[in-house]
């Protein structure tokens, strides 16, 4: 076993060679993003592992373009004034960080103001930055699009709630189908006459509209947006939820029905407190809240789940070439992690290979986890050795990973644990365990004995790839170690160690040792 880069040995398997090193993909390598929204104002650059979006810089300001815009027509002065200042501020980031050309993209506020044309003439001749103003199925489009390159093939609904509107569009085998806005973002509804009764009747009209057309009843449901993601923060705390990344997190219909029950009944300051959500967000809550009601109840959504992935995302998607789009995002982003800190890149691949025996039943969804951690297994290595174990599961658990739900980011973090502790017990994640199962803990320990292990049969010379293997029988639950004569040397008193640490895991009835006649 070696540490020989992924290039100098090929394909794996149906991921293919390894893209971050592509041209196309070296080009996307720092992208910037603005987006201009009817709340906020967000400079996004992203860098790193194309496929996967790594934030190199993140900045939003909360403007309120579109607050009072209903009564007015006109953006809010004092927003225009805060949006200015802020696009100012990104176009002179931009070009301190030798950014490509920042692309810029406005929605409703800027689309539906009577002044939008004349302050995009502003920003332009201020700052020298061009605005895309997009109509709303162009923004149902690429929000659809941030959604995919989380999701590969993804089919469903996305649910796009911003200030000002709110955007629907169908997914479907990876495709953007159907797609429609309405005037649902919660902006509109604080000066709205006639107070919760108007409100409800205007929110009705408006879902009928967009059940008729899209008649997406039972779908899977993607949630996209800040009063979205604020919901979903609430509900992590009215259940206790111990791992807060909003991606990925999953609902259903009754649990969504009790948090809006939760919020209506609740101190909204002191949950904006609690949630850490920021008051010009909490403010938008209670209006949110009245369209996702309605949402449940007429599309009866199969499964709900947080994308933290939107417009910002799409558009890099829209630069991406179709290879890139293909590919997994979590192996994309392992193998970049990997080639950047891991002591010797490639040796993943190996080890990989290595583990491998010990899941011949499993399929594709488990052996993407095992290979993302045997990717990942080495990435760490610099941590104070005391801390590296639970350093390992911090990042694999709360890093910026598409392509990962939450049981999947406890497996993969116990995995990381176990390559560098024998016991998960007295850790501080203890509560993060009962997000899977004791049988998906004991694998997950396998598959980290099993790299504890595997790390140490490190082979400097790249002919001798092969030198060890393992041969598991899950019925007669026998393990065997096969060492070449070359490979024999390696195999020493903490290897031993570690070799039988792995048979427990196993509840190996016989481990034993074969090495091949030189």
């Amino acid at each position: 076993m070696d540490g020989q880069s992924d290039s100098a040995h090929g394909d794996w398997g149906p991921f293919g060679h390894p893209l971050f090193d592509d041209p196309q993909a070296r080009r996307l390598s720092r992208v910037g993003v603005v987006d201009i929204g009817s709340n906020s104002v967000r400079l996004v650059v992203f860098d790193g592992a194309a496929r996967s979006p790594a934030y190199f810089y993140n900045e939003k300001i909360m403007c309120g373009l579109g607050a009072g815009m209903p009564e007015t027509g006109r953006l809010n002065p004092k927003g225009k004034e805060r949006a200015l200042a802020a696009l100012a501020r990104f176009q002179t980031l931009a070009q301190g960080m030798d950014l490509p050309p920042l692309t810029a993209v406005a929605t409703a506020a800027m689309r539906e103001a009577e002044d939008g044309p004349a302050f995009r003439a502003e920003i332009e001749e201020k700052t020298g930055l061009k605005i895309w103003v997009i109509d709303g199925e162009e923004e149902a489009r690429l929000s659809a699009q941030g959604v995919l390159l989380g999701w590969p093939g993804a089919d469903g609904m996305i649910c796009d709630i911003g200030g000002s509107s709110m955007e629907l569009a169908e997914l479907s085998g990876g495709q953007v189908g159907r797609r429609m806005t309405s005037p649902l973002g919660p902006l509109r509804f604080k000066d709205l006459e006639g107070g919760k009764k108007a409100r409800e009747k205007h929110i009705r009209k408006h879902i009928k509209r967009l059940s008729d057309r899209m008649q997406m009843t039972g779908s899977r449901l993607f949630l996209v947006g800040g009063s979205w993601r604020a919901i979903a923060r609430i509900d992590m705390e009215r259940r206790g939820y111990p791992l807060h990344v909003l991606h990925e997190y999953r609902m259903d219909r009754a649990a969504v029905e009790e948090t809006l029950k939760f919020i209506e009944k609740s101190d909204l300051e002191a949950l904006r407190a609690a949630c850490s959500i920021s008051s010009a967000r909490m403010s938008l809550v209670p209006y949110a809240s009245e369209v996702l009601a309605e949402l449940m109840e007429v599309f009866a959504p199969s499964g709900i789940a947080i994308s933290s992935y939107g417009i910002r995302e799409g558009l890099l998607y829209e630069q991406m070439p179709q290879m890139l789009r293909d590919r997994d995002p979590l192996i994309e982003a392992c193998r970049f992690s990997e080639a950047k800190d891991a002591r010797l890149p490639g040796f993943g691949k190996k080890l990989y290979r290595f583990v491998l025996p010990l899941f011949a039943d499993a399929g594709e969804a488990r052996l993407r986890i095992v290979k993302a951690a045997c990717l990942l297994h080495d990435v760490s290595w610099r941590a104070h050795p005391d801390y590296r174990a639970e350093t390992c599961f911090d990042n694999a658990t709360r890093a910026n990973l598409g392509g990962l739900d939450h049981p999947e980011r406890v497996f993969l973090g116990l995995a990381l644990l176990h390559r560098y502790k024998n016991k998960r017990d007295g850790t501080r994640f203890e509560d993060f365990y009962s997000l899977i199962d004791e049988d998906e803990q004991r694998t997950a320990e396998v598959l980290g004995k099993a790299m504890r292990f595997g790390s140490m049969l490190w082979m400097s010379d790249a002919s001798q790839e092969g030198g060890a293997h393992l041969d598991w029988d899950a019925e007669a639950r026998n393990l065997v170690l096969h060492l070449t004569p070359a490979a024999a040397p390696l195999y020493g008193e903490v290897a031993e160690a570690r070799f039988s640490s792995l048979a427990r895991a196993l509840d190996a009835s016989e481990a034993r040792v074969e090495i091949a006649e030189g």
